[in-house]
């Protein structure tokens, strides 16, 4: 049977924002982005929770209200009693789908209907199968998969609607210290929240002063944004059902039209890339590890890529 066509999801922010412009982000994202599903929620640090809980409720009531498919996120990383209890009563009481980011969150959903994040590790057709006979229902690709790999687990398991991370800066690691905090002469415990200063990471350079990866609280970031607009067609012909647009600190209502023209055939690859750089300026755009090369290089998108080589 021929799947839909298509369509592009919202995953969650990373980000610290504080709770006004969080929430006035995703009321903005109700009302005007072509997005059909939405993530919400904090995956990266529990301690930032308290800015956005008093918003999540009238944020989710807004998504919904403007047809969009919401579901809610877990942590990344549990270390603290309070944090695996956070889990546990998310699953329990959200009442909407979870996505699961890291495997104890999946030990809880085992049974019952949910999605997969980029953040879990899902390399081949065998780990796509288990996750599938266990509830899962729909699977976000990790970001540094090929376009073989992720074809071949796509056409393997073809009762789950896969997912690509298709925009954004590529979430690469995430440890129980936080380097961000002590980049300020911070620790972890006593952080001040200083990640708020860096909406969109904290650039780290190399010896040689070259920009290198971001750092967002506890986790590691690309420095370069995963743009994979020349490759959406390819993408689409092998079966992946959505394309998720990572929030950053640019307009993402103008993002997601983009990649809405591009799946609509209004626009070609070149306008597309030249929007994007006038929407998120400074930050250098990627596909490399679409392509199998290093993640921070751009391929020029030339012809279809071979569905039938090995991984």
């Amino acid at each position: 049977m021929k799947k839909p066509a298509p369509t592009l999801a919202l995953g969650p922010v990373l980000y610290l924002w504080d709770g006004p412009k969080w929430r006035d982000f995703y009321f903005r994202i109700a009302d005007e982005a072509p997005v059909s599903h939405v993530t919400v929620g904090e995956t990266v640090c529990s301690k930032r929770l308290h800015f956005t809980e008093p918003y999540i409720a009238d944020v989710i009531e807004r998504l919904q209200t403007a047809g969009k498919t919401v579901r809610v996120v877990s942590l990344a990383i549990v270390t603290l009693e309070r944090e695996s209890q956070y889990v546990r009563s998310l699953i329990r009481d959200s009442g909407h789908i979870v996505e699961a980011n890291d495997l104890s969150a999946l030990r809880l959903l085992n049974g019952r209907p949910h999605a997969v994040g980029p953040l879990v590790n899902v390399y081949n057709v065998a780990a796509a199968r288990v996750l599938a006979a266990r509830g899962a229902t729909s699977i976000c690709l990790p970001p540094e998969l090929p376009m073989r790999s992720v074809a071949q687990i796509v056409a393997g398991v073809p009762e789950v609607a896969f997912e690509v991370f298709s925009f954004g800066r590529v979430p690469l690691a995430i440890s129980a210290r936080c380097a961000h905090a002590r980049s300020k002469g911070h620790t972890k415990d006593n952080c001040q929240f200083v990640c708020s200063e860096d909406p969109d990471g904290l650039s780290v350079d190399t010896l040689e002063h070259r920009p290198f990866l971001a750092l967002n609280g506890v986790q590691t970031v690309s420095h370069t944004c995963q743009a994979l607009v020349g490759e959406l067609s390819d993408l689409a012909l092998c079966g992946v059902s959505r394309f998720v647009l990572s929030p950053q600190d640019c307009d993402m209502v103008a993002v997601s039209r983009v990649y809405d023209d591009v799946l609509k055939h209004h626009i070609d690859v070149e306008d597309a890339m030249s929007r994007l750089h006038q929407i998120y300026p400074g930050v250098p755009l990627s596909n490399g590890f679409h392509h199998g090369q290093v993640g921070a290089a751009w391929i020029a998108h030339t012809k279809s890529v071979s569905l039938g080589a090995e991984i």
